[in-house]
């Protein structure tokens, strides 16, 4: 390995004084850690990773109206504190132990904020260094200004909360503190979110609805489309399509769930018969339902490559807690291979680095031409394996065909820690990188534009979609 290209300890030292010594030996509290250069960070490296925008592919934030409008919102359980924990890390919270009956009271707008941190405090330390736990601390750190929670913080951090949850507080936490470009918000109350803030909360199109079930009312019933037959149901999906196809920067399906993503092509009139018992609401059979979730899945993908829009699919670990059939998920890969292969002019995107998996998606985005791999999400599941899947990617795979963030909550506030995390994750990936000789540090640095910003442009053609934005009907 050429000497030139390492990055030595001594550089590293020598870039101390101007981040300063303690932020770079990691003195601070666990929040102002993740704004601060870690020790083993190259400072030249930390900088740019720190300043550079980065593109969100994936969110499901609700509107700051619906925020605003509190507990009136379904997914708004307590408009206090606690709302900061209600995604991801509830689950922690249950595996760590604590039961649904103290969930339930903790997220509870009955209970008075100030005495939710006794309902907290015996799981808290189990959950507050996952990537979970992280998240929502760097959040609070940043926003409302205390080293963690605890009895002696918790009214400080109620306070905060009330502060910052005013109008604006989306453009705040996003742009002037996160220092995201845009977001990708994958809508769960409908399939496309006609949002307030078009060219910052860019949507995609929800397809899952349209192949599995079907969703017959949800998706059915806006079109006014009086479904019969088959032939019906492709227009319901027609005009999906013809109606948001020219805003919508991708579409998503989280199908995955609830099966492999092996989505074999079959043809209509194999499929009529099945729909139809589906439309008398027959029973199906499971071999039924899957050819039926099958033709329509590509139906979907066809439009959708049609329109030059991207397919996001979920592969890998499952939100939630115990309910995750671990033996389906290490299928998600090769079946990946298979997709790419039958469809080879759409450009398939494969969410949240398909964990615990990710060597085996590695390899699906180095082999395939329309495979592109997003790490949304990964960095809170594992940020450790994430920055090793970085690593990894990045002298495996080419480098424009992998985006690097997406914080995927409901809730803004901890999308500024979960992009904090990232952005450590990335410095240290390249820093280790050049550090061990597999690049140099202006190729490095060069990487960070690619990875935070400029791939997700090109591949989700968001100049375009920005000024088709500006003038949607809704804007």
């Amino acid at each position: 390995m050429a000497q030139k290209h390492r990055i030595s300890r001594r550089h590293t030292l020598q870039g101390m004084s101007a981040l300063g010594a303690g932020a770079l030996l990691g003195s601070r509290a666990v929040g102002e850690e993740a704004s601060a250069a870690p020790s083993r960070a190259n400072p030249a490296v930390w900088e740019k990773v720190h300043q550079t925008p980065l593109i969100d592919t994936h969110e499901h934030l609700i509107e700051e109206k619906e925020r605003l409008a509190g507990t009136a919102h379904p997914r708004v359980r307590a408009d206090d504190w606690s709302l900061l924990l209600s995604h991801y890390l509830n689950s922690d919270l249950l595996v760590a132990g604590m039961s649904r009956e103290a969930q339930d009271k903790f997220f509870s707008p009955q209970t008075d904020p100030s005495a939710k941190w006794r309902l907290l405090e015996p799981y808290w330390q189990a959950v507050k260094n996952t990537g979970y736990g992280l998240a929502v601390r760097i959040a609070m750190q940043q926003l409302y200004e205390v080293d963690d929670l605890s009895a002696a913080t918790v009214r400080k951090v109620q306070a905060g909360y009330e502060k910052v949850r005013r109008p604006g507080f989306y453009q705040h936490v996003l742009c002037d503190l996160a220092k995201i470009e845009s977001c990708q918000v994958n809508c769960l109350s409908a399939p496309f979110g006609e949002s307030d803030m078009p060219t910052l909360l860019m949507q995609d199109i929800s397809i899952v609805g349209m192949f599995a079930g079907p969703s017959l009312e949800g998706f059915g019933k806006p079109t006014g489309i009086d479904v019969k037959t088959l032939a019906d149901w492709h227009r319901v999906i027609d005009w999906w399509f013809d109606k948001y196809g020219k805003y919508a920067v991708a579409v998503k399906s989280q199908n995955a769930y609830s099966r492999d993503i092996d989505y074999e092509q079959v043809p209509a009139e194999k499929a009529e018969p099945i729909f139809k018992k589906r439309l008398e609401n027959q029973p199906l059979t499971g071999t039924e339902r899957k050819a039926l979730e099958d033709h329509l899945f590509w139906y979907a993908v066809g439009k959708a490559t049609e329109q030059e829009l991207p397919v996001k699919l979920h592969t890998g670990y499952y939100a939630g807690q115990n309910g995750m059939p671990l033996g389906r998920l290490i299928h998600n890969a090769g079946s990946a291979c298979d997709l790419c292969r039958r469809a080879p002019k759409t450009r398939f995107v494969f969410m949240h680095i398909c964990y615990p998996y990710y060597e085996e998606l590695i390899s699906v985005a180095k082999h395939y031409t329309n495979a592109y791999i997003d790490m949304c999400w990964s960095w809170i599941i594992n940020p450790v394996a994430a920055q090793d899947f970085l690593k990894k990617y990045l002298v495996t795979a080419p480098a424009n065909k992998v985006l690097t963030f997406g914080g995927d909550y409901i809730p803004v506030e901890p999308v500024l820690g979960h992009a904090a995390v990232t952005r450590r994750g990335i410095a240290l990936a390249l820093t280790e990188l050049a550090e061990e000789g597999w690049l140099s540090l202006p190729d490095a640095l060069e990487l960070a534009d690619a990875i935070m910003h400029n791939n997700a442009r090109q591949i989700f053609n968001l100049p375009e979609k920005t000024k088709a934005l500006r003038s949607a009907p809704w804007a």
